[in-house]
């Protein structure tokens, strides 16, 4: 019997975009309370899929079709408008560099806090804690504030916590590829034992090559849309002939 991880139903998600048109100083002061008009993005329409347990489920699309907003609905970040959303399994969503860092708090603090954020106690933490530093490289500068990090050393130091709290799925997106060469080879080095647990990996990414690689299957949005999902070779190949021909 096939047991899904994820099952999402009809889902809907828009954002209200404020435009307010003031082109000259003397219309700003004449009319500060001029009316602004709002736009309405439609970020996903009408979206429905399944990912099985233990599946390594791709999701690809160029820029502004939907791809962060679904993981972020996933991650409980946002909440559709419309639609059902089920997901089976504890969490752990690398959706968005930065989210649960204080940039004015030493590395060595951020990685107690965003554990935290992630369920581990303090004691988990404190065990667990050498294995974060080491596997992200970055021993020598954990006392040092986290707004003096570049960001790939922040990828690092966040990618390295998510995958040690316990979870049965993991939502990553494309902040991976702010990481150098050799931390995206251990990175999916990772991925691979993560895999061979039986959990679920949900990967955002425009590295098709790693997408092909890596994945059971890939599903294609564009506009909000699914366009389709099926083997990654397929689909990924469909993908790349459309990005031709639009450039």
């Amino acid at each position: 019997m096939t047991v899904f991880s994820i099952d999402v139903s009809d889902v809907w998600k828009s954002f209200k975009l404020p435009h307010q048109r003031q082109d000259t100083f003397k219309e700003r002061f004449l009319h500060p309370f001029h009316h602004v008009e709002v736009e309405q993005l439609h970020a996903l329409k009408g979206v429905s899929f399944s990912i099985e347990q233990g599946e390594f489920f791709g999701i690809i699309g160029p820029n502004g079709s939907g791809k962060s907003t679904l993981l972020k609905l996933l991650a409980g970040i946002y909440v559709p408008e419309r639609g059902d959303m089920t997901v089976i399994g504890r969490l752990s969503p690398f959706v968005e560099l930065g989210v649960g860092f204080n940039e004015e708090l030493s590395a060595r603090d951020n990685v107690r806090v965003n554990g935290a954020l992630l369920g581990l106690t303090m004691r988990q933490i404190e065990e667990r804690y050498d294995e974060i530093v080491a596997f992200a490289g970055l021993e020598r500068f954990m006392d040092q504030k986290l707004k003096n990090f570049s960001s790939g050393m922040k990828v690092r130091l966040a990618y390295s916590v998510s995958i040690r709290v316990e979870f049965e799925i993991l939502l990553l997106d494309e902040v991976l590829a702010v990481g150098d060469q050799e931390f995206q080879e251990k990175c999916f080095e990772t991925l691979e034992t993560i895999r061979s647990q039986g959990k679920t990996i949900v990967f955002v990414s425009h590295d098709v090559d790693a997408m092909e690689k890596q994945c059971d299957r890939v599903m294609r949005l564009y506009r909000g849309e699914i366009v389709e999902i099926g083997p990654p070779d397929e689909v990924i190949e469909r993908y790349m002939a459309t990005t031709h021909s639009m450039g």
